[in-house]
């Protein structure tokens, strides 16, 4: 029996921490710096929400439209839209979870197992997936590369609709050196 289609999902929140860590309980993907959006697919319907319940849908037409050809019948996908003026990478809307498939919500399942349904979808152009950091040091990676920063997720984490300690966000502080230096009119002495 499927359950009832959704018209909302409150998006998971990553927190923010100033450690910098690996191990084999998490996955690393690359920080964008885009608008947090929401596809919800059921059937020939489309709607596009920002993580505030925004719509979207006629601001990303182009985006609305590759849903749609998506075999799925229903699908609710999370993701980060850059297209336009912040393209990161050549897809506008970067899908990182998918939150409900054929009529059932799969938030209640770990990462790796959404992970691995969203692989079955096949993603085209608007639409990407995010892929993995495969780094050592993925903080570091991202900080080379020049990115925001990097999401740590832990493998076996559910979908929480709230911000999570699961969802780990590592930002890049930028570092430049500086001279700082003043004038004083000489005063005659």
């Amino acid at each position: 029996m499927s359950e009832s289609f959704p018209t909302w999902l409150c998006p998971m929140a990553a927190t923010l921490t100033q450690r910098r860590f690996t191990g084999p309980e998490w996955v690393f993907e690359r920080k964008l710096d885009g608008i947090r959006m929401l596809a919800f697919k059921n059937g020939s319907e489309v709607r596009l929400l920002s993580r505030n319940k925004l719509p979207l849908t006629g601001a990303y037409p182009h985006v609305a439209e590759a849903p749609a050809n998506l075999r799925a019948h229903d699908v609710v996908l999370d993701g980060e839209a850059t297209g336009g003026w912040g393209r990161q990478g050549s897809a506008d809307y970067n899908v990182f979870d998918v939150l409900w498939l054929e009529g059932r919500d799969v938030t209640g399942l770990p990462l790796e197992e959404r992970q691995a349904l969203l692989r079955r979808i096949p993603l085209r152009l608007p639409l990407g997936r995010v892929p993995a950091v495969d780094d050592p040091e993925p903080w570091e990676h991202a900080r080379r590369e020049g990115w925001e920063g990097v999401i740590a997720k832990r493998r076996d984490a559910p979908y929480e609709h709230r911000r999570s300690p699961h969802w780990l966000k590592m930002k890049c502080e930028i570092e430049q050196d500086l001279v700082v230096g003043g004038f004083t009119d000489p005063q005659g002495g």
